[in-house]
């Protein structure tokens, strides 16, 4: 079973219309975050939201713009010298950010934190104290209803061991309690960084960990922000699926990545989404994935 497509905002181009194009092509989920688009994507996405409330969104705390961090500091959320660090997990911002985020969007289901690892503590135990206050200050955002839950959105935590799922669910759990709204947890997946499916494959690795503790995982940057179109070769596109088109295959072959519930796909046209549709709707077995992964990478 392949992962369900879902529009992920980061880069599109006239987000209001992908974003009414994915809602009335099937997509349950939209990820934004409030830095996307130089800080406008959130307030151009609420009149889609608002039109498709079925539609779920997934919204980020960490990032921010200039100008953000600018009006953070005049509400007091961050300190004067931080105007330029374009990045904070402290609390108190964490709280502002995220208030401000479910304004402009008019609802947040889900608020991940944002590349904890890009705080760049050596000392984890130092890492997971942060991650732990941000999960606190979230915890009772969605005790209060603001928000539905909350997650990691992560680029390298996994991979470079900045943290575990396991670890995260013991955070959540000291944050919350037993019941605690950790709901998510998203990465990369993609021929570039496969990793996570090899492990998946091998009935492993954080996809599975998430899956099996009842979180939904999402899968960002299918196609490594476009740069894979330039290095897959027309001889690995025939070889993931015949008469496919790279783009297509691409995202074919990360989407039937085991344990990956949610696929972010930046279409910006019908012709974009149909496409990534249609190739997750046959979607490559175990059996042919792990030979897609032997030719990337012979074992």
């Amino acid at each position: 079973m392949t992962a369900e497509p879902a529009l992920g905002t980061h880069k599109v181009r006239a987000v209001t219309a992908a974003a009414r194009t994915a809602c009335e092509g099937g997509s349950r989920w939209i990820d934004t975050a409030p830095n996307y688009g130089g800080g406008t994507v959130q307030r151009e996405l609420r009149p889609v939201l608002e039109e498709f409330p079925a539609v779920r969104v997934a919204t980020k705390t960490g990032f921010y713009t200039r100008t953000q961090g600018e009006e953070a500091v005049e509400a007091g959320a961050l300190p004067a010298g931080l105007t330029e660090a374009r990045h904070s997990l402290a609390p108190g911002f964490i709280d502002w950010q995220t208030r401000r985020s479910t304004t402009d969007l008019g609802r947040a289901d889900i608020v991940f934190v944002h590349n904890p690892e890009s705080v760049g503590h050596s000392d984890r135990d130092r890492l997971h104290a942060e991650i732990r206050a941000a999960f606190t200050v979230l915890e009772d955002l969605a005790t209060s209803g603001l928000i539905g839950g909350y997650g990691v959105a992560t680029w390298s935590g996994f991979t470079e061991d900045a943290f575990t799922i396991p670890e995260l669910l013991t955070l959540a759990r000291e944050a919350g309690g037993s019941g605690h709204h950790l709901a998510a947890v998203q990465q990369p997946v993609s021929l570039v960084l496969a990793h996570p499916v090899t492990r998946a494959l091998d009935g492993r690795g954080p996809l599975v960990q998430a899956r099996s503790a009842g979180l939904l995982t999402f899968g960002s940057a299918p196609l490594h922000g476009g740069e894979l179109l330039d290095l897959v070769t027309p001889e690995l596109v025939e070889f993931i699926r015949p008469n496919t088109a790279p783009a297509a295959a691409c995202l074919l072959a990360a989407g039937s990545c085991p344990s990956l519930d949610v696929l972010l796909i930046s279409a910006s046209s019908r012709e974009h989404w149909d496409t990534a549709v249609e190739a997750l709707d046959d979607p490559l077995t175990d059996t042919e994935l792990r030979k897609v992964l032997d030719v990337l990478a012979p074992r």
